[in-house]
């Protein structure tokens, strides 16, 4: 059974032998009308299998078959898009998380900080929340087995396993003098599509779609019966930044609940001429006149930007942020022999208007090797359904810009270094009881200098590295001291500069202190409420939905 898959930007490990079988029965099964290129198929497989048995049984050193064979497979994808890719068997469960985003676990997020296998976070109602794991728990040891030295990847395999199983964890954490032990029990673990819905302002709804796996539009329109019920909606903000994508079947059903039905939504195209495939919307929309917003950026890819762009071409909402990732290539799921899968591109999809999205052509490159830029149909005009002019340059551009200011050099060198995290841990450790009462203000913010100060924290902004290379630079020129004093008195203003840095960057410091911590009290819910406050780009909503004239002006040929 072959699924359709529009994908996230991952590339799968390629590995087995079975991938040369499942890819020799494809091609015989294959009948092209040119003759010539049939030939030139059963040639080249013949000559890759000639020179894979000849170096395998006769290299001076003996070969690996199935990492040689790895490395084949390697080379002949790795000449193609980055979305096909070999999948072998111990790689199916991931593909199946992606695409039922379901899996059987405990229930944690983990990563690596200062050296050690750390929780960063708990989902709410399975069994690490429940037995008492918190976000900052180093974890030592499972079922006795040490995780020293452990990567993510290879502890992940340890805490997923068949749901109603039990594993024993021995964690390290902050207040307490020795290692906890806890007994969790591994559940069916249901990924969450909307991880967030509420309202944002007076009338003004607010979904947050992470991903595209199946049962995504079931919980948009559960998200959205929900609000409906909470108060009257004069505005619903749908937010696809950082959304990676995955099923077009989902992305269709979320589009159908905001667009007439009968709409078309989307078409894929594919190497032959009755590949043509078109998706329109199959049912009701549950709010065919409330005002919509789609929020993008940069990393909202794939299913996002076939919703996005499905928006903007029927002129049912406005697009605002900043332009999509770009990806407009779909892949099918084959499945092959020994459980073995291939994910292969196998189409392009266009919006209602007949735009392809996809930015990068993978067939071909410049004379330094780049990847070009996809002209599939740039020459050609492009309209909305109400005449509105849209264009094809990769990915989806909004229909009001609006992008968010860069990170200052010092908040970014705290996240690196992971002092909002450490004084997290530290600071809900001393405050366990305290998530209604918290606030972050400058108490705080003098809470965590002093944390920095222990920390012994430095860092060294663009303009030190620029004066050091200046300084070399005197040296090796044997420039005149008069340089020299000149180079020594800018570094002196710029150690002042620094040290006022924490007070100029107030607000963002705050802002970081304040998504950490409520992600410690609330989880994944009070992480995202605390990222919408002095959000730009949900401000900027809010003020369009409040200019009624403006929001219908956007969706206005004139």
């Amino acid at each position: 059974m072959k699924r359709w898959f529009l994908g996230t930007r991952r590339r799968w490990t390629l590995g087995a032998l079975a991938a040369v079988i499942g890819v020799s029965a494809f091609i015989v099964g294959f009948k092209p009308a040119d003759t010539d290129y049939f030939f030139q198929l059963n040639k080249s497989i013949d000559i890759f299998g000639r020179v894979y048995k000849e170096v395998s049984l006769n290299y001076v050193d003996q070969v690996d078959p199935q990492k040689f064979m790895e490395s084949g497979i390697d080379g002949l994808l790795g000449s193609l898009d980055p979305y096909t890719n070999f999948i072998d068997e111990s790689e199916g469960d991931e593909i199946e998380l992606i695409t039922t985003g379901m899996y059987g676990g405990i229930g944690v997020t983990i990563g690596v900080r200062d050296g050690f296998i750390t929780v960063i976070s708990c989902m709410d109602g399975y069994s690490a929340a429940k037995q008492g794991l918190l976000p900052g728990d180093r974890i030592l040891e499972i079922d006795g087995k040490s995780l020293t030295g452990m990567k993510p990847e290879d502890v992940r395999s340890l805490t997923r396993g068949e749901p109603g199983s039990e594993m024993h964890v021995k964690i390290d954490r902050e207040d307490e003098k020795e290692p906890l032990n806890f007994t969790l029990t591994r559940e069916e673990i249901e990924l969450k599509n909307v991880t967030y819905s509420d309202f944002i302002d007076s009338g003004i709804g607010y979904i947050k779609l992470e991903r595209f796996s199946r049962g995504a539009g079931n919980e948009v329109r559960l998200a959205i019966q929900d609000l409906k019920l909470r108060g009257t909606m004069k505005g619903i903000v749908l937010d696809l930044r950082d959304n990676p994508g995955g099923l077009l079947e989902a992305a269709v059903e979320i589009v159908s609940k905001f667009v007439p039905k009968g709409s078309l939504i989307v078409s894929t195209k594919g190497r032959k001429p009755d590949s043509e495939k078109k998706y329109y919307s199959m049912e009701d929309p549950l709010v065919p006149d409330v005002p919509l917003i789609v929020i993008v950026n940069r990393n909202s890819a794939s299913a996002s930007e076939i919703v996005a762009g499905a928006i903007q071409d029927l002129d049912r909402g406005v697009i605002l942020g900043t332009r999509s990732f770009g990806k407009g290539l779909v892949q099918t799921v084959v499945p092959l022999s020994y459980n073995t899968q291939l994910k292969i591109t196998t189409a392009k999809y266009y919006t209602p208007s007949g735009r392809c999205i996809q930015e990068i052509d993978y067939s071909r490159r410049d004379n330094n090797g780049a990847f070009a830029v996809m002209i599939d149909s740039v020459e050609h005009d492009f309209k909305t359904l109400n005449g509105r002019l849209v264009h094809e340059h990769g990915g989806i551009a909004p229909d009001t810009l609006v992008d968010l200011p860069a990170p200052s050099v010092l908040n970014v060198e705290l996240i690196r270094r992971l002092m909002y995290f450490k004084f997290a841990t530290e600071y809900v450790a001393a405050h366990k009881s305290g998530a209604d009462s918290f606030v972050a203000n400058d108490a705080l913010l003098a809470d965590f200098k002093k944390f920095l100060d222990d920390q012994k924290f430095t860092y060294e902004d663009e303009g030190e590295k620029k004066l050091d290379e200046l300084s070399l630079l005197a040296d090796k020129s044997n420039y005149g001291p008069s340089v020299r004093e000149e180079i020594g008195r800018l570094k002196t203003e710029l150690e002042k500069e620094k040290s006022s840095a924490i007070e100029k960057n107030r607000a963002e410091l705050l802002h970081s202190l304040n998504v950490e911590i409520m992600s410690r009290y609330k989880g994944d819910h009070g992480r995202i409420a605390a990222g919408l406050q002095n959000d730009r780009q949900i401000a900027a909503a809010e003020g369009l939905f409040a200019h009624v004239k403006a929001y219908s002006r956007m969706l206005s040929s004139k």
